[in-house]
């Protein structure tokens, strides 16, 4: 067409039949110019194109797939590439018969068959951990329609269960953000201390080098240098290396635990003091839930129960199993030890405060909190705190400390128990007036009405 676009001749004819083409000629069919069919010209160059490509026996939809590959390239080719300057020359095989692209095919199925092993594994324990407590459900459907467990109890335990569960998500969650927080200021440490350390080699390799070249001066040189080669010299003498402060590669973090702290006081368990066991200097309450040194020894019986010089006192009744938790108020009190301890340890003379000699106690002294280990371990406290709450697990071998003041785990002490335990108090010595104040036993919820101490 005079407009410069091409159609195939018998489909340009039968549009201007149907058209009805009237003098003035007809508009084409791409570009809406209007144009005179006797203007029309073959394009006899398309046409040659035309002829070559039906010679080569293609059909038109074949003539986009790419079913060749180019050894000499690398790379998928259609069947019209075949025939240009730039493949013309180059090996082409069907894809089909490609090694290279036989080893691709090869390495993709083994991805492929690998990652669906992995995720029919995966999907497998997945199953497990989703049937487990639908097979523990079921069973306890059917408790329930037997009629061995009331609606109200199962309510309550559906409703006790969510809470735990709501607790311990919160649990996991402070600590965590703890772990990741203690982690970002020890990797900030090392990094400080490797930049002091290339500094401090930096400096000691400069007074080196300068020291080696004045010993190979001359004497003569020297003493003619000699007040330079003095401040060298003093220079050497006070160098002096700067230990870096030392990180742990273990984390000691502490870690908020509010709802394990609602938890362990469903185990609230009371508690009265033994005043047979209490050193002569102690000083109980009439209720024997309040302890002081006091500064006058009493004249009291010289049992065996009785600890002496050792000041400390326990509770009148101990465990042989179970779970029990209890708090202690401590107040502002400078000196102080707290936890159990077998009820057959030794009470007279000198006592040595160990788990090998029957004791798992934490103790405050000179501004430090102490874990009563082999050899004492020190406790990363944040917040001192002014009420203290332990946990006895019998059974499991445990005797855990929290900071009930901000809600923190402070220590755990595991082995293994086969003897009574008593719960072990010591509100320290009171010179002159210091750490004079109570250790209180607070009470168990249902007396405290929510509050546990004051």
């Amino acid at each position: 067409m005079d407009c410069g676009h091409n159609f195939c001749q018998f489909c340009i004819t039968e549009y201007y039949e149907k058209l009805e083409i009237e003098e003035e000629g007809v508009f084409c069919p791409q570009c809406r110019s209007k144009l005179k069919k006797e203007k029309s010209q073959t394009n006899r160059q398309l046409a040659r194109m035309v002829e070559n490509i039906q010679q080569l026996g293609i059909k038109s939809e074949d003539l986009k797939k790419q079913t060749l590959f180019c050894e000499d390239d690398g790379e998928v080719i259609c069947l019209l590439c075949d025939k240009t300057q730039e493949h013309g020359s180059h090996t082409l095989v069907p894809i089909e018969d490609s090694r290279e692209i036989k080893s691709l095919q090869e390495k993709f199925n083994f991805k492929m068959t690998w990652s669906l092993a992995m995720t029919g594994r995966n999907l497998l324990n997945i199953l497990g951990e989703i049937m487990a407590p639908l097979k523990s459900m079921e069973n306890f459907q059917t408790w329930t329609h037997n009629g061995t467990l009331e609606p109200k109890s199962q309510q309550r335990i559906s409703s006790e269960f969510e809470k735990l569960q709501l607790l311990l998500n919160e649990e996991k969650k402070l600590f965590l953000q703890g772990l990741a927080e203690e982690e970002r200021e020890t990797l900030k440490k090392l990094n400080e201390n490797v930049t002091k350390l290339s500094q401090q080699s930096f400096s000691l390799q400069q007074l080196i080098t300068e020291m080696e070249e004045k010993c190979q001066q001359l004497v003569a040189e020297l003493l003619q240098v000699g007040y330079t080669n003095v401040c060298v010299l003093l220079r050497s003498e006070q160098v002096r290396l700067q230990e870096p402060e030392l990180s742990a590669a273990e984390l000691k973090v502490v870690y908020r635990v509010p709802g394990v702290m609602e938890m362990l006081r469903e185990f609230t368990v009371d508690m009265t003091l033994d005043p047979n066991t209490a050193q002569p200097n102690l000083v109980l309450s009439k209720d024997r839930k309040h302890v002081r040194y006091g500064d006058t020894r009493q004249d009291l019986p010289d049992n065996p129960e009785r600890f002496d010089p050792c000041v400390c006192v326990l509770r009148a009744e101990g465990f042989t199993g179970g779970r029990h938790y209890w708090e202690v108020g401590v107040g502002d009190k400078t000196d102080w030890d707290l936890g159990v301890c077998r009820e057959s340890v030794r009470r007279k003379g000198r006592v040595t405060y160990t788990p090998e000699d029957g004791y798992w106690a934490v103790w405050l002294g000179n501004g430090e909190y102490k874990a009563l280990t082999s050899s004492w371990t020190s406790l990363p406290v944040s917040v001192g705190p002014s009420r203290m709450g332990i946990f006895l697990d019998y059974e499991a071998g445990e005797v855990l400390f929290y900071n009930v003041t901000d809600r923190s785990h402070l220590f755990t002490f595991t082995g293994t128990f086969s003897r009574t335990l008593c719960p072990y108090y010591s509100p320290g010595l009171a010179a002159g007036g210091e750490n004079a104040a109570l250790l209180i036993i607070c009470p168990v919820p249902s007396e405290a009405g929510g509050n546990l101490c004051p």
